[in-house]
């Protein structure tokens, strides 16, 4: 049965995860065993779920209760749900709740990259990603263009952040992430060939591929490897990489944004 409880302190501690603790402080990495992250919106929400995140509390609009977010609070019974007026909810977390509802929930257990590779034909690897919304958007074009798996250096932004997984529509939880093993090019891809891949650079150098060079869709295991906004990839990680591979630019326009460019490379290197 659900324990909805009106809000009427702004200062319980109950609230302190919606209202004054920052994304660092909810990944908890004295003690990731409790670290917490936050799922904005029914859809994902009700993806988390889907996944088996388990939810601490939930903080919605009071007429949600009784509606769309019913579905919700009926599949975590005794988990309780705090409810007030949206005015109340701007002012207590200082934003407007995308379709007025969050979850705080329980941070899974992390994968190995070991794991989330078998079987996998394409992973993209992202090296230094650091924008909430590119890695969300990343993420989104990845599951809905055929990548297996994404790995990523511990240096760029956490795919459980709120805006990242806002940007992918929950889907951060329907493809396999997890950490490269090093963060030194030389030693992740020597691990990703141990794994039976080849590692395309996606790098606008004047030697590199076509994106449609028929030899790239015969590869069976392709890592397809981008880099962090702006500089791009490392010279020292497009010199460890099998291929090196460009995206045909019009106009004069030098490069795209890494979240399309993510799009455009994952439609044509899936195709097989």
């Amino acid at each position: 049965m659900a324990d909805i409880i009106e809000i009427e302190d702004f200062g319980a501690p109950e609230l302190d995860v919606y209202a004054r603790l920052t994304e660092n402080q909810l990944v908890n990495r004295a003690d990731p065993l409790n670290g917490l992250f936050i799922g904005e919106s029914p859809l994902v929400i009700g993806r988390a779920l889907d996944a088996g995140c388990v939810p601490v509390s939930f903080l919605m609009e009071a007429k949600h209760a009784a509606g769309k977010g019913r579905e919700l609070i009926d599949r975590c019974p005794g988990v309780p749900v705090y409810v007030a007026e949206e005015r109340v909810l701007c002012e207590l977390t200082g934003f407007h709740l995308t379709r007025g509802m969050l979850a705080a929930m329980r941070r899974p257990a992390l994968r190995g990259p070991e794991e989330v590779c078998r079987g996998a034909g394409r992973v993209a690897v992202l090296e230094n990603v650091m924008n909430p919304t590119n890695l969300g958007a990343i993420f989104r074009s990845a599951a809905a263009l055929g990548i297996d798996a994404v790995l990523m250096t511990s240096k760029g932004s956490d795919p459980l952040y709120r805006r990242a997984l806002r940007v992918s529509m929950g889907n951060v939880f329907l493809v396999p992430w997890a950490y490269l093993p090093s963060e030194e090019p030389e030693e992740w891809t020597e691990f990703l060939h141990g794994l039976g891949f080849k590692t395309a650079a996606m790098a606008l150098l004047d030697d590199s591929l076509d994106i449609g060079d028929p030899r790239l869709s015969e590869v069976e295991r392709l890592a397809i490897v981008l880099g962090t906004e702006g500089d791009g990839l490392a010279r020292e990680t497009i010199a460890q990489c099998d291929y090196t591979v460009r995206i045909p630019m019009s106009r004069g326009v030098d490069s795209l944004n890494v979240a399309a460019a993510s799009a455009v490379a994952f439609y044509q290197l899936t195709r097989r």
